[in-house]
C-alpha cells in the first residue's frame, strides 16, 4: 500500500528558534529515515521543500488567473517535506509517521489512490 507522510512547519521559524544542536539532530534523523526507508525497499520517493515564504498560490477567479506570495498568509506552517512509501500495512505507516513527529510540528498520512473512485468514472 502507498502512502504519503507529509510533514508540516516553518522551516524559516525553526532555524530561528531551535537549538542548533537540534537542528543538527534532526537532520541526522532525517538523513537516517531515508536511508532506512530506502534499504527496507518502502522509499518511492521523498524531497524537502523550500520555506513557504518562497511559495506561490495560483487562483482561478471570476476575472482569471491570479498569483499571490505564500500558500496561505495566515498560516505560519506549511508543507514543507513528504515521503511516498510502499509499506505492508497502514500501521507500518503509522509507525514511521510516529518516528518523525518527533522533529515536526504536524505529520500527515494519507493513501495514494491509484486511480479515481470507480463511481468517479465517466460511464464509457
Amino acid at each position: 500500500m502507498k502512502y504519503m507522510i507529509m510533514m508540516f512547519g516553518s522551516a524559516e521559524g525553526m532555524m530561528e528558534t531551535a537549538d542548533p544542536a537540534w537542528i543538527q539532530e534532526m537532520i541526522g534523523f532525517m538523513i537516517q529515515i531515508d536511508k532506512d526507508l530506502t534499504e527496507s525497499g518502502e522509499m518511492v520517493f521523498n524531497a524537502g521543500l523550500a520555506d513557504g515564504s518562497t511559495a506561490k498560490l495560483v487562483k482561478q477567479t471570476p476575472d482569471g488567473v491570479i498569483t499571490t506570495d505564500g500558500p496561505f498568509a495566515e498560516s505560519k506552517e506549511s508543507l514543507v517535506g513528504y515521503w511516498v512509501v510502499d509499506v505492508a500495512s497502514e500501521e507500518r505507516a503509522v509507525e514511521i509517521c510516529s518516528s518523525i513527529v518527533k522533529y515536526a510540528q504536524v505529520v500527515e498520512l494519507r493513501a495514494v489512490q491509484e486511480a479515481p473512485p470507480q463511481e468517479a468514472l465517466p460511464e464509457v
